[in-house]
């Protein structure tokens, strides 16, 4: 009897490294240096590589809408019906334009694309007038749990922290809202942001605008009950089964 119960020992110790260790993403060691939070969170979306831009350009100050892509339709990437053109910012952080060809936007906040757009189409144009849109952002949220994660469509030019996790019905209640990644910029060497959303302090830091691609991972809690119990279940299946073989064999030997 001895010999099984050390079995059983020896097993569960052998699984015990994987019961801390469930389902839980993008850790940081102890000493790990956060990248330090912006002072103002009022920052606007900057357009980024992969981006699909709306553009419609009007003259007269947005007196009458041009049909610049009905001209120069070679030059767009994708057509849309009544709402104008998409051009995709590519891999260099350029996008081709009609007339002006290659722009540098990758960086630049809409406003900023635009009034560059307005500046050069003046050459061209009587009081040229831009709208822009962008229309594929996204970011991944994970809120806490597992089989939850979220690919949340930024609809709006500033959309928030707090927003995106209202949009993915917020965190779960497996989650730690204490301990919020915001992970951003190049997957290599990425800007990693710790945010803590669980005081009314913390509505400073859920305004931070979101930009595409950005991973928002809400820290999941150890289940460590629920794991020991399904880690050692079948050991335990297999402990009472060795104990009903041993006392029917002790039985026939009688």
């Amino acid at each position: 009897m001895q010999r099984y119960l050390l079995i059983l020992l020896l097993a569960i110790g052998a699984s015990s490294c994987k019961i801390l260790t469930p389902s839980i993403m993008l850790r940081t060691p102890a000493d790990f240096k956060y990248a330090s939070l912006p002072d103002s969170f009022s920052l606007e979306y900057k357009i980024s590589k992969s981006d699909l831009i709306q553009l419609r350009l009007f003259t007269n100050d947005g007196f009458k809408l041009m049909d610049i892509g009905e001209q120069t339709n070679a030059s767009a990437n994708y057509l849309t019906q009544n709402t104008g053109l998409q051009y995709l910012v590519e891999f260099d952080g350029t996008a081709k334009f009609p007339i002006l060809g290659r722009m540098q936007v990758a960086g630049k906040t809409i406003r900023e694309t635009e009034l560059m757009l307005q500046e050069k189409y003046a050459e061209y144009f009587h009081s040229p007038f831009v709208m822009l849109t962008v229309q594929n952002r996204r970011v991944f949220l994970f809120p806490g749990s597992d089989g939850d994660a979220k690919v949340v469509t930024l609809q709006y030019d500033n959309t928030t922290l707090i927003e995106a996790l209202a949009m993915a019905g917020g965190i779960t209640s497996y989650g730690k809202a204490h301990k919020i990644k915001l992970i951003r910029g190049n997957p290599v060497k990425p800007e990693v942001y710790l945010i803590d959303l669980s005081t009314i302090d913390g509505i400073k830091e859920g305004s931070m605008v979101l930009q595409a691609n950005d991973i928002i991972y809400v820290e999941p809690r150890y289940k460590i009950a629920n794991r020991v119990l399904s880690e050692i279940t079948p050991y335990l299946s297999l402990f009472s089964t060795a104990i009903l073989v041993y006392s029917l064999s002790k039985g026939l030997n009688k």
